[in-house]
């Protein structure tokens, strides 16, 4: 058995729930590419990014959340490699939809810089998760 911190079971649980989202995601999806929901082809490929970035982060997020119970770090250090990549998990994605929203949307809007912010948020999680896995 795996002995987890509490922050760490109260972060992977919010994590798996946030997850059940990811399916709701999909069934926009498959509404958004089978002409049920109108949209660009841009819109089409931002709504597809968002989708497959919030899976696979969310993915990512549980595994450096585990890998950080195996290292010395702690405080903020350790909040940022167990979350980093979780947060980076709500933010691209939501960078990808909400900056697509609008009929006939070609371009993105303003929003479009949670890309960024969830970039920052994924690069320091990563980087923190690695230092402190070298370390320990």
């Amino acid at each position: 058995m795996l002995d987890l911190s509490q922050a760490a079971l109260t972060t992977a649980g919010v994590a798996v729930l946030a997850a059940v989202t990811v399916t709701s995601g999909g069934y926009f999806m498959t509404r958004v590419v089978t002409g049920a929901v109108p949209a660009t082809p841009f819109q089409t490929s931002f709504f597809r990014a968002g989708h497959a970035h919030a899976g696979v982060f969310i993915t990512l997020g549980l595994v450096c959340l585990l890998l950080t119970e195996a290292t010395g770090l702690s405080g903020g250090w350790a909040w940022l490699a167990r979350t980093g990549v979780l947060v980076a998990a709500i933010l691209m994605p939501a960078g990808f939809f909400l900056s697509a929203l609008g009929p006939g949307r070609e371009r993105p809007n303003r929003l479009v810089v949670l890309l960024y912010l969830g970039a920052m948020f994924l690069v320091a999680g990563l980087l923190a998760l690695g230092v402190g896995l070298l370390g320990a």
